[in-house]
């Protein structure tokens, strides 16, 4: 397993620190103290690919912030938010392209309807798929969504 992604990380910390860069290295030391809790969960050092996932927890969480803040109003909040999920995105592998998603979408469905799957199952076992496929690279939620109308 590759673990190149905490060292990067680690040096980007750096980098804001000496730009004195101070919203950046507020999310970059937010990320990595929830890589390090992760890692004492664990007891164990993280590979990239959970790294990412913890990325992808964060993204997701600023996703959902952003949407809040924008509903309740509070733009000067949700743009702060857009400006951490940038951050933060820059550390995702390269994002799939839309027919990277649907060919990956397909083939999962395909799969499962060979397993013999239907109905809600088949949504969580497409999911399954598809997230070990794109992990990183595709938003989930997006995903779901279109998994849904397919198999509806």
């Amino acid at each position: 397993m590759s673990n190149t992604l905490k060292p990067q990380l680690s040096e980007a910390v750096k980098t804001a620190m000496r730009a004195k860069d101070s919203a950046r290295l507020g999310t970059l030391r937010f990320l990595l103290a929830a890589v390090k809790q992760k890692e004492i969960d664990g007891r164990r050092e993280l590979d990239d690919s959970e790294i990412t996932s913890v990325i992808e927890k964060q993204v997701k969480q600023r996703r959902e912030s952003i949407a809040a803040f924008e509903k309740a109003g509070r733009l000067e909040t949700a743009a702060q938010e857009k400006a951490e999920l940038t951050i933060l995105q820059e550390f995702l592998p390269q994002a799939a392209t839309p027919e990277e998603v649907d060919t990956a979408v397909q083939a999962a469905i395909a799969e499962v309807t060979r397993q013999g799957v239907s109905g809600p199952a088949a949504i969580g076992k497409v999911m399954g798929i598809v997230k070990t496929t794109l992990a990183g690279r595709a938003d989930m939620s997006a995903i779901a969504a279109q998994v849904k109308a397919k198999l509806a």
